[in-house]
Formats: C-alpha cells, sequence, structure tokens
C-alpha cells in the first residue's frame, strides 16, 4: 500500500504514480490508488482533466469487466496519440470478450472482423486516418511495397515489418498468405479467360460450319463447359481482401 499522504498529492503526483503502477502491470495496486484519491470537487475537477489518470480509470474498468464504464470513458474523452494504440486494444478486446460470452464460443477471424465493422474505434481514440479492410492505408501500402520485393518474407523480416506498421508479426503473414492467396487466383482466373477467348476465336467458321457449330454449342456438354468457366470467373473475382 502506499504510504504518502494521497490527500497532499498534486495532479502531477497523481499522474506519476498511476503511469507507473500502469507500466508495472499491478492493476489491482492500480484500482485500488484511485479508489483512495480525494472526491473533493476541486480535486476531482483537476484529475478528471489528467490523461493519466483518466487511462488509468479505462485499464482498470477493463481489467475488472466493467466494459461499460470503460466505453464511457474512451467516448467522452479527447485522447492523445500515445494513448490510441493501448485504448484501442482494451475497446477491441472488449467487445470480443462481450461476443464470445453472447455467443458462448471463441471469435474467429472472421467473427472478429465483423464486432470491428459492427463497434468501429471512437474518433477519441482514433486519429481519423481512413481505414481499408482494417488496416490503415499507409499499413497497406508498406505491407505491398515489400510484398513486391519478396512474397515469402522470412520470420525476421516479419517482425521487422510489424515494428514497422505496429501489427503482429502474425497478423503480417497472415496478410502475406492472403495475399498470395489472392494473386494465384487472379492469374488462375485470366488464365481461363485467355482459354476461353482463344477457343472462341481458334477457327473461322464457313457456311457450312455454322449449323453445326450452333447445334453443338447448345449441346448439354457444351452448356455444362460454359456456366463452369463462368462460375470460375465468378469466384475468383469474388475474393476477399479483408487482412484478418
Amino acid at each position: 500500500m502506499f504510504q504518502l499522504p494521497i490527500l497532499n498529492f498534486s495532479p502531477q503526483q497523481v499522474a506519476g504514480v498511476c503511469e507507473t503502477l500502469e507500466e508495472s502491470g499491478d492493476i489491482e495496486r492500480l484500482g485500488r490508488f484511485l479508489w483512495s484519491l480525494p472526491v473533493a470537487p476541486a480535486a476531482c475537477e483537476a484529475l478528471n482533466k489528467n490523461e493519466s489518470v483518466i487511462r488509468a480509470r479505462a485499464i482498470v474498468a477493463f481489467h475488472t469487466g466493467n466494459f461499460r464504464d470503460l466505453y464511457h470513458i474512451v467516448e467522452h474523452h479527447k485522447f492523445t496519440k500515445e494513448s490510441h494504440m493501448k485504448l484501442q486494444a482494451l475497446w477491441l478486446e472488449a467487445h470480443y470478450q462481450e461476443a464470445e460470452k453472447l455467443r458462448g464460443r471463441p471469435l474467429g477471424p472472421v467473427d472478429k472482423y465483423r464486432v470491428r465493422k459492427k463497434f468501429p474505434l471512437p474518433r477519441t481514440i482514433w486519429d481519423g486516418e481512413q481505414k481499408t479492410h482494417c488496416f490503415k492505408e499507409r499499413t497497406r501500402h508498406l505491407l505491398r511495397e515489400w510484398y513486391l520485393q519478396d512474397p515469402y518474407p522470412n520470420p525476421g523480416k516479419k517482425r521487422e515489418l510489424a515494428q514497422a506498421t505496429g501489427l503482429s508479426a502474425t497478423q503480417v503473414g497472415n496478410w502475406f498468405k492472403n495475399r498470395r492467396q489472392r494473386d494465384r487466383a487472379a492469374a488462375a482466373k485470366n488464365r481461363l479467360q485467355q482459354q476461353v477467348l482463344s477457343q472462341g476465336s481458334g477457327h473461322s467458321l464457313g457456311p457450312d460450319d455454322r449449323g453445326e457449330t450452333l447445334g453443338s454449342a447448345s449441346s448439354p456438354a457444351a452448356s455444362l463447359s460454359s456456366k463452369a468457366a463462368t462460375s470460375a470467373i465468378s469466384i475468383t473475382s469474388s475474393d476477399s481482401e479483408c487482412d484478418i
């Protein structure tokens, strides 16, 4: 327990204690410290303007399962960029846990993507940069540049790229895997289209051939082949670019 007379703490000292306990990961002690703070209106007003104290309250609310308090704190205070990453993680994880409890099972990557779409980050903890399929555009741009250099990065390169983008190495690996799959699907689609075009223009028809060709084209086998080609093109065209 803290032995210092808390009533004599300045807002800056309170913030310093909150930051120290937050960095140490001692959330239980951080919670006790916040509960011991003075409730006088003047003191509360000063503390309610301090980002370190507000962030500490959000962290304690998350770890005690008070997600409603967490959401209220995040949505009603404008935070600086230094707090964004941590609070974004808390915001998403709280919604993930609520969704898992509601569904009675762990969430898969697609489930988590849908949760993020349903509960987007508040502007209070987001710099407003446009996101495309979960990742920020500058992150996707950097990933694409590295992909053009090496579509199969080794673990060291994945870690390096993770540090450069703020993602995890697993997220980087998944993005490269999904991108390779999309490229293979696009290549297969192009080959199929070329094959269909070459078969259609393989030979010119004479007057005596047209009736026979039309008859064969309308046969069940030809119709089935045409449907299969159309289906294959449709499937590859619908590949999602969601970064999950």
